[in-house]
């Protein structure tokens, strides 16, 4: 029985399992460019864009329209028994945005992107091993899992895994204190140690990694790091996958992450802000080796559903028009009101990032990572209107993912509103009662 006098969050105890843990218990019924509103009526500023799904804000006009059009003719029909325009047109698009000379496969979510271009790889090498970064998330079903070391809580309790992967460093020169180069080489260094003590480069299927990390902390390579991979991969006939499911589609001020560093994949996957909310992700791969992708040897059900490719479609068109542009202009504008506040408060490490991915490293007065501070910030913030996400392996990295169609008065309320948080927390401090 539905019980309509409860609250969503009362009534979601009762039916829904503790699995997925929420960052909020905002219960929402409307949300519209980069506002959600609560049952109660309440406006909040989503600087979480569902976890840079929403790349072009809630319920775009444009993609609004492209999906009643497409409803109208087409819901489902299965990519593996028709094939239907959206479909196509999509995938041209995306041959297009990567270059020409690429094939795609068309799947529901970005570990399903992940899955796939790890069984493409193994496929087109006939290789078994896998190599993959600390930190780097690439989803939570049982292989994408397997290559995810930003947690060891997404691999409780599920091992064994998807065997031969090996896990290296990934650059993070905040926390060694080393300079970019040396963090660079120190890194790279861990790579040749895997493959002269753990597994011989001829038995490697793919190197892959995020061309920015996100859940790992919003850490931003040195152009050396991936140059060099791209050399090793090259050197001993191993794919190289980006994993651009968050940083994809305008997020980092480009279509594309890697575009930022003039390095290119063999394998590129693709999700969450590729289709403005609806369920939708994408492998691109260089057409030689989609090639050697035999028939009936992959698969899905729902891949590259009609209405979802209209939506990505639509968010594309905004995005080249207007959106991406705007992630340039405002994130150079946020990136300089935040590092305006790491001068004025104490306990801001390290302001990153690129484009509207950028991320805030708290630390204590010793310099270890302050995962209270993130969550007292976030509450604070969440109470003023604002939503926030934490990322990081130890969650003392406040993260900014707003809408790339974000208005510069929107990004200003933002950082009244974390400046305001932070002046409380400090008083606080000063009173040695915080949390």
């Amino acid at each position: 029985m539905i019980q309509k006098h409860k609250s969503l969050v009362e009534r979601a105890a009762q039916v829904l399992p503790p699995v997925a843990n929420r960052a909020t218990t905002l219960g929402v019924i409307n949300a519209y460019g980069s506002i959600v509103v609560d049952e109660v009526g309440k406006k909040y500023l989503d600087f979480a864009s569902g976890v840079g799904v929403n790349n072009v804000g809630h319920c775009h006009p444009e993609v609004i329209e492209a999906v009643k059009k497409q409803l109208d003719s087409m819901i489902h029909v299965g990519h593996n028994v028709a094939y239907y325009p959206s479909y196509i047109e999509l995938a041209e698009e995306l041959n297009d945005l990567t270059g020409s000379q690429r094939m795609v496969y068309f799947s529901n979510s970005g570990a399903e992107a992940n899955e796939g271009a790890i069984k493409l790889a193994k496929k087109a090498t006939k290789r078994p091993a896998i190599i993959s970064f600390k930190r780097g998330f690439h989803g939570r079903t049982l292989a994408a899992a397997s290559i995810t070391f930003s947690s060891s809580a997404y691999r409780k309790d599920y091992e064994g895994l998807l065997p031969s992967v090996y896990s290296c460093d990934y650059p993070y020169a905040f926390r060694t204190g080393l300079s970019e180069e040396e963090e660079a080489k120190r890194c790279l260094k861990s790579i040749e140690e895997v493959f002269q003590y753990q597994v011989d480069p001829s038995q490697v299927a793919a190197i892959i990694l995020e061309v920015m990390q996100g859940e790992g902390g919003y850490i931003v390579p040195p152009k050396e790091f991936l140059e060099n991979i791209r050399d090793l991969c090259n050197q001993h006939g191993i794919l190289l996958i980006f994993d651009e499911v968050q940083t994809g589609f305008g997020r980092t001020g480009k279509m594309f992450a890697y575009e930022h560093f003039e390095i290119e994949p063999d394998i590129l996957t693709l999700g969450k802000g590729i289709a403005a909310g609806f369920p939708l992700s994408a492998v691109v791969a260089k057409r030689e080796i989609m090639e050697k992708w035999e028939p009936g040897t992959h698969g899905g059900t729902y891949g590259g559903n009609p209405v979802s490719c209209a939506a990505a479609l639509a968010s594309i068109k905004v995005l080249k028009r207007e959106g991406i542009e705007n992630a340039q202009k405002m994130g150079t504008y946020l990136k300089k009101h935040l590092l305006g506040l790491k001068k004025e408060f104490e306990g801001i490490g390290d302001v990153r990032g690129l484009g509207l991915m950028i991320g805030i490293e708290f630390i204590d007065d010793k310099g270890q990572p302050d995962a209270k501070k993130v969550n007292w910030l976030r509450n604070d913030a969440l109470e003023n209107g604002l939503i926030l996400l934490p990322c990081g392996t130890d969650k003392n990295v406040l993260r900014f993912i707003p809408p790339v169609t974000v208005s510069k008065a929107e990004l200003d309320q933002a950082v009244l509103i974390l400046k305001e948080g932070l002046q409380k927390l400090g008083k606080k401090e000063r009173g040695h009662a915080i949390y």
